[in-house]
């Protein structure tokens, strides 16, 4: 639900008003004299998908959650990843938001489960046999 909700909102952002021209046009007023309103949020929305920011956001977010196994940081990857594949930061979201979704299901499977014991292999929960 959370995905949906963070996708629903970055895509009436994107179409509902950046591209559809809610924003003003001409926002060329200087920082020192102070934007405000619309050019202000203009502005800022603008700065998080310039250079890919937000998907760069959700790159370090999820190789921290990937490296870390939090789940803090994986919904946090994964909402910011979603809202990057829409606003612009295709590559780098999309591979945040893969880390992050991997913890997610990760974690979602453990609870399924009950945690893993101490010393139990990978290849007992898949059901394989050994070798010899």
């Amino acid at each position: 639900m959370v995905g949906v909700a963070v996708l629903a909102a970055a895509l009436l952002l994107r179409y509902a008003a950046l591209e559809a021209g809610v924003f003003p046009l001409d926002c060329a007023g200087a920082a020192a004299d102070g934007i405000g309103g619309l050019c202000a949020a203009k502005w800022l929305l603008v700065q998080s998908f310039l250079h890919q920011r937000l998907g760069w956001l959700s790159f370090v977010l999820g190789l921290a959650a990937f490296a870390t196994r939090r789940r803090g940081l994986a919904w946090a990857g994964w909402g910011s990843g979603i809202a990057g594949l829409v606003l612009y930061s295709f590559d780098p979201a999309a591979i945040g938001a893969l880390l992050s979704l991997l913890v997610l299901a990760r974690a979602a499977s453990q609870r399924r489960r009950g945690e893993e014991q101490p010393g139990e292999e990978p290849r007992d929960g898949l059901g394989v046999g050994g070798l010899g």
